[in-house]
């Protein structure tokens, strides 16, 4: 699939963009006081300072209802005056605030293409987030590695990325690697590696290089020669997941000799995670090696796997799992995901899916196209298809073309109000239960027939 990069032209602002907005932000919310941003420490600030950035620190009225409530509630001018206030706080002295303020970025910038803006301050940003990184912990490490994959979605492949990319990769790697730290901060530093490697890099030594990191991390899960059957999870299961399927992204647009070469070492030692017994780590196999074999057969259309026969019965044995030590939800969902799965690896089929957003709509035909889509929606979450309307790196990606312009009255019309949201929700939800309702009946009526 054609990344189709392009240089953003470059807008020059200065680093320091945010500063002066940022104070007087800081000014508003303290009552018309002026105070002086302290110089970042990991101790932690008094009760009063807490209070006195609580204007800024919370990000949920950004998070709870997406682009809509900001288009509705907020004009331009106010987002970028509440982000000046955010950017101005990541130099707080409290840990909790500078945290809140990195989620309260990254939730609007999820949910607003605010390029402009970001060009001129992209450098402190990503000072920002470099000093939470470096000397932030666990949840702060986490929300900064969040914001950057962002970051990154929002400035589009160019200079601008890569020098993001520069500055944060190498930091990025050093927590990947730390045994001693955070594994959710472990988790989200490799998801937002891979993302910006896939956006920014235009170094191929450097996508060897990242692609090795990765690999180094979820191999660990390989089943060994000296080991049983059964693959064992650990804390580290969710870090290795995490590896594998941004490992897998890259894989999608790295030259075709490099995924030969990945083809031939990981063909047959990736079906062992398929017997591990973490859910998760089943179906990110799964889905991993489905895509390999749409990405061998697109190089060599009569490719042939050795061991097709002991794997489509491992995948059958998954597809009909019933073993009664798992949970119920578990076996739904990996059902219905491995009944897929099987029928590309069989029968080279994929079941088409159906994206809208605003007035248009993408097929999602190919397991690549599936995987970049359900990796973006992770970063983005409910700022997805907002990004699909306006972001024109995401757009080239999914190759839906420039943007449609939607003027005031159509996007007016599409909109359904907050009242006639839950209208809606109330009478599926008593829809659902009124059907599950006959189907229980049904079975009563069958137990008591016999």
């Amino acid at each position: 699939m054609p990344k189709n990069k392009k240089r953003n032209t470059p807008h020059r602002g200065g680093s320091g963009g945010g500063g002066s907005g940022a104070a007087a932000a800081t000014a508003a919310t303290a009552g018309g006081q002026h105070r002086n941003v302290q110089p970042f420490s990991d101790e932690d600030a008094s009760i009063e300072t807490m209070s006195h950035c609580s204007g800024y620190s919370d990000p949920s009225s950004f998070a709870e209802d997406g682009p809509e409530v900001l288009d509705e509630e907020g004009s331009q001018e106010d987002l970028e005056y509440k982000l000046k206030g955010f950017i101005d706080l990541t130099l707080d002295k409290s840990a909790k605030t500078r945290q809140a303020a990195l989620e309260g970025i990254k939730n609007v910038l999820a949910s607003k293409m605010l390029y402009e803006f970001i060009l001129e301050r992209r450098m402190t940003l990503t000072d920002s987030i470099e000093r939470c990184l470096k000397k932030g912990k666990g949840d702060e490490q986490r929300a900064a590695a969040a914001l950057a994959s962002v970051l990154c979605i929002q400035l589009g492949p160019g200079i601008e990325s890569e020098e993001v990319l520069k500055t944060l990769g190498p930091i990025l790697k050093k927590i990947i690697c730390d045994g001693a730290a955070s594994i959710q901060a472990r988790q989200t530093c490799a998801t937002c590696f891979g993302v910006c490697c896939f956006i920014a890099t235009d170094d191929i030594t450097e996508m060897y290089s990242t692609l090795q990191c990765l690999e180094n991390i979820f191999t660990k899960s390989y089943l060994k020669e000296k080991d049983t059957n059964v693959v064992c999870s650990t804390p580290t299961t969710a870090l290795h997941i995490s590896s594998l399927l941004v490992w897998t992204l890259l894989l999608t647009i790295c030259p075709i000799n490099e995924v030969k070469k990945k083809l031939e070492v990981h063909f047959h030692k990736l079906p062992s995670l398929l017997s591990s017994d973490d859910v998760n780590m089943r179906i990110a196999a799964g889905e991993s090696l489905a895509l390999l074999f749409e990405l061998a057969r697109g190089i060599e259309s009569e490719f042939f796997y050795e061991d097709m026969e002991s794997l489509t019965q491992m995948l059958r044995a998954l597809a009909t799992d019933g073993n009664k030590h798992r949970a119920k939800v578990d076996k739904r969902k990996q059902r219905s995901v491995f009944r897929d799965i099987l029928r590309a690896v069989e029968e080279r089929d994929f079941p088409t899916e159906t994206v809208k957003f605003g007035p248009e709509r993408m097929y999602i035909d190919c397991w690549v196209k599936k995987h970049t889509y359900d990796t973006f929606k992770e970063v983005l979450g409910s700022g997805m298809q907002y990004h699909l309307q306006s972001n024109e790196f995401l757009r080239n990606v999914f190759e839906l073309g420039p943007p449609v312009m939607l003027d005031a009255a159509t996007l007016k019309t599409m909109k359904i109000s907050r009242f006639e949201r839950h209208l809606y929700n109330s009478a599926a939800f008593k829809a659902r239960t009124k059907a599950r309702s006959k189907c229980r009946d049904k079975r009563a009526d069958v137990g008591e027939f016999f």
